[in-house]
């Protein structure tokens, strides 16, 4: 009977080793994200049944994560992130100047937040061109937005830590933040983000009168 070389095996057991602590370790991140998510949990649970009509291609975290850390600046060239608004349950929107779907919301979501916008929400729409960096701001100015910030990455990083994590494929992509700083759910393509169906899910009254929902 051949015998296998002890190299071999040495790197077999290195190699269920590094399995092990690589299974273990992403047990001890979901664990860790499940606790620190618990309130965004509560909410996901609660506002499922407002998920409908024009936004109803919002796809809800079935186990919310902290989102990653976002850098990027606002409209006075200082350096923002995503930390910096926790507290406030947020829609986060990536868009460009060249994406025409990006283009056509727009004007919705800065009716959104002139609606809902205040210390409980608000709309942190993100440019991400990287050339033409003029283009942005007077595209809005062309559109008459007046509510939302401009907050822009004309690095595009944003968009690959968001890629990176898997929560975007595209533009527009747009990301419902928890108060907790913890993912709620994500939608891929342009919405009419001032509907009576996306002002539902983000009223907090109406949230309120809703029984909480069980997963079976």
């Amino acid at each position: 009977m051949s015998r296998i070389p002890s190299p071999l095996i040495s790197l077999a057991i290195l190699a269920a080793v590094l399995a092990f602590i690589y299974v273990m370790e992403g047990r001890h991140r979901n664990e860790t994200g499940t606790a620190a998510c618990a309130s965004t949990s509560a909410v996901i649970n609660r506002v499922a049944p407002l998920v409908r009509g024009e936004i109803a291609a919002l796809a809800l975290s079935d186990e919310p994560r902290p989102m990653p850390e976002l850098s990027f600046t606002g409209a006075d060239g200082k350096t923002v992130k995503l930390a910096d608004f926790r507290g406030r349950d947020l829609l986060v929107n990536l868009w460009a100047s060249w994406c025409v779907p990006c283009r056509q919301e727009m004007p919705s979501l800065d009716r959104l937040e002139a609606e809902r916008g205040g210390p409980d929400f608000q709309v942190v729409a993100i440019n991400i061109d990287t050339v033409r960096l003029d283009w942005p701001k007077a595209f809005l100015h062309e559109i008459g937005v007046k509510n939302l910030a401009f907050y822009a990455d004309n690095t595009a990083n944003v968009f690959q830590v968001l890629k990176q994590d898997g929560k975007v494929f595209g533009l527009p992509t747009t990301i419902l933040v928890g108060k907790d700083g913890c993912d709620i759910g994500a939608m891929a393509g342009p919405a009419q983000w001032d509907s009576q169906d996306a002002l539902a899910l983000f009223s907090m009254e109406q949230r309120a009168e809703l029984p909480a929902q069980t997963k079976g």
